[in-house]
């Protein structure tokens, strides 16, 4: 396909930004969500479905450009590849190569997926895209005529805008700026460069909401204290550290701001657990969880964020060309990954339309780990199934054990699969 003369092009939003200065192989700021048929995927008709429905999303249909202050998007109108999975999940996208989309759509088996470089778009742009290609690929296989909600308009919900929502809800606060205090940090042995230790745990949803009613909390709630107890058990009481665990929460900021971008639109927030001399148990952890995500998790305080982050690009950075801004941004982002222990993302319940429930088996996600973030964790919630997955670049498998097993002490019932890196029972 020729390129166009003159090609349309776009600022990245204010979160985007970052991305593309800090991602290498180490850090391909790349995430997964992907899709469970009840058949095996046809190759053919997933290609045919993706480059119909491309059209429909205007934040994927980009490549990236560097500008002198700051990198850009340009129109890119090439047909998309999909290949049949042959690698690890979430391998690097360099985002500079040519004319590379900035996502890419492979299959295995009876699973779809699609793997995104963190500057397109968020969790919730990236599933709204997964939704609608199962639905336009089962509509082929089938023999049916796709017709997007079935009147001409995609049936997700956000399409086609384009806004940076950060810069829309900025306001001039007196904002306080991220945690930078250092967090406890798990070391342990590597896996080889790219090798991904994956593991899926089905919750039922039925046990999760009994321990959420006799807890009297959230799911969230429930899930960040699993994590950090397991951290606590498994690492921090036979570890020479004395730091607090913390992990890294990112917040759909849509919950809270009048917004329909399909581009980034999140926050993330730091919730935290100090450990003393005596045994810490889990409602007392459970206790300062639902505290700090009360305290923390306000459209007040997210709308400090979005004041630190915008005002810091442009108050302080706005005309420093781009070398220097790297420069800077590496600096902050050092600091800020020593502030967390580890990542947890709940990307919310995930409904799909009627006619197409009986053909789509699972839904997950999975976040792309390497030396800086070495264990990542993402929620996704479909019919009555959590799927918990653990992503780890450590050859053990310490905190899946133990978080599984506290499952099933709470009274969930788990059903475990993994990539087969470690199929070890538990």
């Amino acid at each position: 396909m020729k390129r166009d003369k003159n090609p349309r092009w776009r600022k990245l939003d204010n979160t985007a930004k970052l991305f593309p200065v800090m991602a290498n192989k180490h850090r391909t700021n790349v995430y997964r969500v992907a899709v469970t048929m009840k058949e095996d995927i046809d190759g053919e008709i997933l290609s045919q479905a993706v480059n119909e429905i491309l059209p429909w999303f205007e934040a994927f249909t980009v490549r990236l450009r560097k500008g002198f202050f700051w990198p850009y998007f340009e129109d890119n109108n090439r047909p998309v590849v999909v290949v049949e999975e042959d690698t690890w999940p979430c391998q690097y996208i360099n985002p500079q190569a040519g004319d590379r989309y900035m996502f890419r759509v492979s299959y295995y088996k009876k699973r779809i997926n699609i793997e995104i470089f963190h500057a397109i778009t968020d969790g919730l742009g990236a599933l709204n895209f997964l939704k609608e290609l199962a639905y336009c690929y089962l509509d082929i296989k089938n023999g049916r005529t796709f017709k997007p909600n079935g009147a001409g308009v995609p049936s997700s919900d956000c399409y086609h805008a384009l806004e940076d929502s950060y810069v829309k809800n900025y306001k001039e606060l007196a904002y306080k700026s991220y945690s930078k205090e250092k967090a406890f940090q798990i070391t342990d042995e590597r896996l080889p460069y790219g090798v991904m230790n994956v593991m899926h745990g089905h919750l039922d949803n039925a046990g999760m909401k009994a321990v959420c009613k006799e807890k009297n909390a959230s799911t969230t709630q429930i899930l960040a204290t699993m994590l950090i107890y397991t951290i606590y058990q498994e690492y921090w009481k036979n570890s020479n550290q004395n730091n607090l665990i913390a992990l890294n929460l990112p917040v759909n900021l849509r919950n809270f701001f009048d917004s329909e971008t399909t581009m980034n639109f999140f926050a993330v927030t730091n919730i935290s657990f100090q450990p003393g001399k005596e045994e810490a148990a889990f409602d007392q952890i459970l206790l300062e969880v639902k505290k700090q995500m009360a305290e923390k998790i306000t459209k007040e305080r997210m709308e400090e964020l979005i004041s630190y982050n915008v005002g810091y690009e442009k108050k302080l950075t706005k005309y420093a060309p781009l070398f220097v801004k790297e420069i800077v941004t590496k600096m902050i982002y050092g600091f800020s990954e020593k502030s967390y222990t580890m990542t947890l993302s709940n990307l919310g319940k995930i409904q799909v339309l009627p006619e197409y429930a009986d053909e789509i088996q699972s839904f997950y996600g999975l976040m792309g780990v390497g030396k800086h973030q070495p264990l990542k964790a993402t929620v996704v919630t479909y019919k009555d199934d959590i799927i918990f997955t653990l992503a780890s670049a450590f050859e053990t498998t310490y905190l899946q054990r133990g978080f599984f097993r506290l499952a099933r002490q709470l009274g969930m019932n788990v059903i475990l699969e993994s990539n087969g890196v470690h199929d070890e029972t538990m």
